[in-house]
């Protein structure tokens, strides 16, 4: 063999040892991201049962929360007002984690309340996510002058490339112990707006008052120490139960396998369905376990209406793997349809018109056992009706899939990348 020949040979070594180990490292990264059992979960007690928040909470090991108050608030025209509003009436305390906040006129905006907050003496603490966020160092610099703490969740480094895969995604603002807010809404300029084009996105905000606002600040103080914070503090006294007003299910997640308890809640809700579950959700991507209850409730007579987003995402393999999903879903009988005018990132899912399931997890893998997530299980007709009203709404500006002309709608190159796709489908 001819020293060129050699040479020739050590050249394309390297590349096909590379693409060789990239393989096998997104083999391992799917193999792991397999769930090791499908969960055949059934509930005997059925939504509209007085007794099924009691019964979740059993199960999930959190308790019920009686007379809780919600308010549904519509894109960043509603949410973003009341949330800089609760900020600047805050007397003692402010905490504020999300996945998304950056630079931008709402940056500012948050930034600027957030420091005046500081500045007068209030406890303001922030948790960011450093993939989901990207405040500069002018932004940040001010927040830190004016006295806020600010922590960063699983900062990346070379070291700890694991961490890269585990994120918060919890959007959690607690004022003073009085008032919360959860749901989709991060902070960046998409947000404004009332979902008018397709730079502005469709979502829905939550502000909360009654004793489920101590548990979502109890969710805030566990990744505040995980950030390196100081111990947590006391939780602001509890609030008294009231005789009226909703009953509330509050949980959280941390990467694990099995069911965390926000994807459990989700199982046992969908179990427990016997006449409707609408589901409203940007990145849905079924699991054998999600999978096998929808399935099951389908069976039971169900009616399974599912809302997604549709070709305006920021997430294209994401929608490409949900895809693949929807002839089978239709072929069942499923109502499969994806919102038009813009990107929708509203979270929520209607049982029988009285149990919602709201906070800030997608309906997938990625926030049933990767992420740190926050839900509310809540057990509330009116609640639950106008969040119908609110699917009734979208809706109206969907498209409606049909089994018969579905295979039609799609290229040759879409169906492949469905198909591609797919096979990440539990990393997403």
């Amino acid at each position: 063999m001819t020293d060129r020949l050699k040479d020739q040979l050590r050249k394309h070594r390297k590349p096909v040892f590379w693409t060789g180990f990239s393989l096998a490292v997104v083999g391992l990264v799917l193999y792991l991201a397999q769930d090791p059992a499908t969960l055949r979960v059934e509930s005997p007690v059925g939504a509209t049962d007085p007794r099924f928040p009691d019964y979740v909470a059993s199960l999930v090991g959190a308790p019920v929360l009686d007379g809780d108050a919600y308010t549904v608030l519509h894109n960043g025209d509603e949410a973003y007002p009341a949330m800089l509003a609760a900020i600047d009436n805050a007397r003692a305390h402010v905490n504020f984690e999300t996945y998304v906040f950056t630079d931008g006129q709402i940056g500012d905006r948050f930034v600027d309340a957030l420091s005046r907050a500081a500045r007068r003496g209030v406890v303001v603490r922030i948790i960011l996510d450093p993939v989901g966020s990207s405040l500069g160092a002018k932004s940040t610099g001010q927040l830190t002058e004016a006295g806020a703490q600010l922590a960063w969740f699983n900062p990346l480094g070379v070291f700890s490339l694991e961490d890269y895969n585990y994120r918060t995604h919890r959007k959690t603002l607690v004022v003073d112990g009085d008032v919360a807010f959860t749901g989709g809404m991060g902070v960046a300029d998409h947000w404004l707006g009332d979902a008018q084009d397709q730079d502005h996105w469709r979502d829905t905000q939550f502000r909360i008052t009654g004793p489920a606002v101590r548990a979502l600040d109890g969710s805030f103080y566990e990744n505040w120490i995980e950030t390196g914070g100081l111990s947590a503090p006391a939780l602001d006294p509890e609030m008294p139960a009231r005789a009226t007003g909703a009953r509330s299910v509050v949980v959280w997640s941390n990467p694990m396998t099995g069911a965390s308890n926000v994807k459990l809640q989700y199982l046992l809700a969908i179990a427990a369905a016997r006449r409707t579950i609408d589901l409203q959700s940007p990145y849905i991507t079924l699991d054998p376990s999600t999978q096998w209850s929808l399935d099951r409730a389908r069976e039971r007579g169900v009616r399974i209406r599912i809302l997604a987003e549709g070709d305006i995402t920021d997430a294209m393999p994401v929608k490409h793997a949900s895809r693949y999903d929807y002839q089978r879903l239709l072929d069942a009988g499923y109502e499969v349809a994806e919102y038009q005018p813009t990107m929708m990132h509203t979270k929520a899912m209607i049982v029988d018109g009285i149990f919602s399931i709201i906070g800030s997890a997608n309906f997938g893998n990625r926030s049933f056992e990767l992420n740190d997530e926050l839900t509310i299980g809540v057990y509330d007709p009116e609640l639950a009706a106008q969040l119908i009203k609110d699917f009734e709404t979208d809706l109206r500006s969907s498209k409606r899939l049909d089994a018969a002309t579905w295979p039609k709608q799609r290229s040759f190159d879409g169906k492949i990348n469905e198909w591609f796709w797919d096979f990440f489908g539990e990393m997403f």
